[in-house]
């Protein structure tokens, strides 16, 4: 971590994205002081088993330790990890074992912490179970900080409306359920600021790693009026796209690649004039998004 220092990042500067595509570069002095700052990662998949040709399950302890160390000394309000905390095991002993130590590490950070569930979450375990071994809600929920109100979603159901659990599904049948739907708009039109939304199945035009219904969870995204932002993983890569005025980024997966060189977590820093920064360490992209 020595060579991550708060010194070693402000010198370097923020190399980033607008949301036109255009490159801006934020020197270190940049005086601009955000409304909010909150802690963003993704896809950890801890496991204790052998890699893959891509995927460290074991690795993923060491990388989390660096990003809550992050974390502590930027001090943002809170952190959300975006879903696949864990992966997946062969028994629900075994999994709750390996999420309890997920948790033990995830616990260091002294902000709040907030978890959006992903398919690999509760492929062995069920929604409560996973709620019930961290400080998880166990689905869809609401909070908000100094004005911005952020929306975790969850779209593990079956098309059906059958929860994930117990290897009970195909992961390409993501969907919000009618029910969350309801909520989502009447969360969407009782927030008295700007949205951004949490998610982990992508709601863009990624139709490979996307919510099977996200075309009409962006119809009640956009005709709110509040939506900044969506944040999202899932597909494992850096990614980004701006529709109807809503900017949808899907952050890099922390379990990819061997090493702490491999890593990627980010700062949102949220604005007053509407804009957003994401700050990525390691291999996140670095982007600033203007508000529509």
């Amino acid at each position: 971590m020595s060579s991550f220092s708060r010194r070693a990042f402000l010198e370097h500067g923020l190399l980033c994205l607008s949301g036109l595509g255009a490159g801006t570069l934020l020197a270190a002095d940049d005086a601009a002081v955000p409304l909010l700052r909150a802690g963003l990662m993704t896809d950890l998949h801890y496991a204790d088993k052998q890699p893959t040709k891509t995927r460290f399950y074991r690795e993923a302890l060491a990388k989390l330790d660096e990003a809550v160390e992050v974390m502590n000394r930027e001090r943002p309000a809170f952190v959300v990890e975006l879903g696949d905390f864990i992966d997946q095991a062969d028994s629900v002993e075994r999994e709750i074992e390996w999420l309890k130590t997920m948790e033990s590490h995830f616990a260091k950070l002294a902000m709040p912490r907030h978890y959006v569930l992903g398919n690999h979450c509760v492929g062995t375990l069920t929604k409560q179970e996973f709620a019930a071994n961290t400080k998880a809600t166990g689905g869809h929920a609401v909070f908000e900080e100094k004005g911005v109100t952020f929306l975790i979603l969850d779209a593990c159901f079956r098309e059906d409306g059958t929860p994930y659990e117990r290897k009970n599904f195909n992961w390409q049948d993501a969907n919000l359920p009618k029910v969350e739907l309801a909520w989502l708009e009447a969360a969407l039109a009782k927030a008295g600021g700007p949205v951004i939304v949490c998610a982990h199945q992508r709601l863009d035009m990624d139709k490979a790693h996307s919510v099977r219904n996200a075309a009409e969870v962006r119809a009640l995204l956009e005709k709110s009026g509040k939506v900044l932002a969506v944040f999202q993983g899932h597909s494992h890569k850096n990614d980004y796209q701006h529709i109807a005025g809503i900017h949808y980024v899907t952050l890099v997966a922390m379990v990819e690649g061997s090493g702490v060189e491999n890593n990627g977590y980010s700062l949102l820093d949220v604005m007053a004039d509407g804009s957003l920064r994401v700050n990525g360490f390691r291999r996140q992209t670095k982007r600033i998004l203007n508000k529509a």
